[in-house]
């Protein structure tokens, strides 16, 4: 019996797939089985550590790694992964320590594909979900205000690995937290979140207020609340510091209330005490405050933007939001997700995207971050009719960029000075400000509704940037 010939034929045939490893979790050897799970080839697997391969586990997530830590077995233990191909699979492995001679060598793992059976399962979840409880995935108010948990924080990346850890660890703390971002990172689902991983605050209220929506006059009666009589048509009414009592409240756009404001709203961090408009009487309210920026905290200071006070008694707990672009390994994860999504709400059956779509979305720069990648796949589904996402599919402004040449070659980076990205995207914002105000013909409303921002925030930039309004006007 030729059992080098049988044991090369049982391997070509096998449903299992077999991969071994050495100390170092490096991949020694390497049996793709027919269903193609890994997708990667033994030519360019074999020599690669297996986090490379499976770039969304992790030393703690990795059956490799704990095996080879622990020297015990695990078997059948299923998982959910991106494979190298970025397509997301199931399996269940048994992973097995080598030991020779007393001696730990390597670790081997046989593994098959549970993909279809996790599909069904989930399917079945889905009408069990459907029966009792809605539609899976339709985000329903949580009873207090919110829509949004830490689950609904999508990512991979060590940066929303780390956001999330400690988003929970603060969960239960009543210190203010000032969160920066870029528009479309996902501020406010980070502060919801935060709102209810604690126990003590998450049965109670939580209220969003925009402070670049509203004037200052307005906002101040809003936050604080009215007494009678103080001015004509006043009635006695609660503010948002008086109906978020006990729970949490939020301020977007922090750096857009007028500095005046501000002033009182610092009092109200350091007492915890209110006095509604045209009120003699003082209130006691116990509240936490979030705030978050879309300009970088110390910058929007130095701009006089945010008083420095202020900005010190906020910045007790300070998380950052990263642009897309600095995630990049989350926009697969992010595409299944937004597919999953669409494919509820529009009553499609998309399965996949094209690699090269993918490769295009991976490159895109991203300027409004995870909201404009959602509303991009959304853009995309609407209008197709076949089971899979192509680049021709995708919203125009992308073709556009996708057909232009890069503007920063290989051999330019050296010999050309490259500005900080704070400076290059506040040119560009001005840039696009100045644009819509010529399309609008200096009509305030018409650019902002160009913009898809409120007037106000319309206002405050060109107020920030200088922009001469009148010479706009054609």
């Amino acid at each position: 019996m030729d059992y080098e010939f049988l044991l090369e034929s049982i391997l070509k045939h096998l449903d299992e797939g077999i991969l071994v490893v050495d100390t170092n979790a490096n991949v020694t050897f390497y049996n793709e089985p027919a269903t193609n799970i890994a997708g990667i080839t033994p030519e360019i697997a074999i020599g690669k550590n297996i986090l490379d391969i499976f770039p969304d586990l992790t030393p703690e997530t990795s059956t490799f790694y704990r095996v080879l830590k622990r020297k015990e077995p695990m078997v059948d233990h299923v998982q959910t992964y991106m494979n190298f191909q970025g397509k997301k699979v199931a399996t269940v492995t048994s992973t097995i320590p080598l030991i020779k001679n007393g001696e730990l060598i390597g670790a081997l793992e046989i593994y098959r594909d549970l993909t279809q059976v996790k599909e069904l399962s989930e399917k079945i979840s889905n009408l069990q979900l459907q029966l009792f409880k809605g539609r899976r995935g339709e985000k329903t108010c949580q009873g207090n205000g919110t829509v949004y948990t830490l689950d609904d924080i999508i990512g991979v990346s060590p940066a929303i690995k780390d956001l999330k850890e400690k988003a929970l660890r603060i969960g239960d703390s009543s210190s203010p937290v000032l969160v920066y971002g870029e528009t479309g990172t996902g501020k406010e689902l980070l502060v919801q979140a935060i709102h209810n991983a604690g126990r003590l605050r998450k049965n109670k209220p939580f209220i969003a207020q925009n402070c670049a929506a509203l004037p200052k006059s307005l906002l101040e009666s809003i936050l604080f609340g009215t007494a009678a009589g103080s001015f004509t048509g006043a009635k006695d009414k609660p503010g948002l510091f008086e109906l978020a009592d006990g729970g949490t409240l939020f301020l977007d756009e922090i750096n857009s209330m007028d500095v005046e404001l501000q002033g009182k709203l610092l009092r109200v961090l350091q007492d915890g005490i209110i006095r509604r408009v045209g009120g003699t009487k003082t209130i006691t309210v116990d509240v936490r405050i979030m705030a978050s920026t879309n300009e970088e905290p110390l910058k929007a200071v130095e701009k006089k933007l945010l008083r420095q006070d202020l900005y010190y008694r906020l910045n007790v707990i300070h998380l950052n939001m990263p642009p897309l672009r600095e995630r990049k390994e989350d926009i697969p994860v992010l595409i299944d997700f937004f597919i999953e999504m669409y494919n509820r709400k529009l009553h499609k059956k998309v399965k996949e995207i094209s690699p090269k779509t993918m490769e295009c979305l991976w490159d895109y720069p991203w300027p409004g971050n995870v909201r404009e990648l959602k509303y991009a796949i959304e853009s995309a589904m609407n209008f197709i009719e076949k089971d899979r996402i192509d680049l021709e599919d995708m919203p125009q402004h992308i073709l556009n960029y996708v057909g232009q040449p890069k503007r920063i070659s290989a051999e330019s980076v050296e010999s050309e000075d490259i500005p900080p990205l704070s400076e290059a995207l506040d040119r560009y914002e001005k840039e696009i400000i100045q644009r819509a105000i010529e399309k609008a013909n200096g009509n305030c409303a018409y650019a902002a509704r160009l913009l898809k921002i409120p007037r106000q925030t319309l206002h405050n930039k060109i107020k920030k940037y200088q922009i001469k309004w009148q010479t706009k006007v054609r």
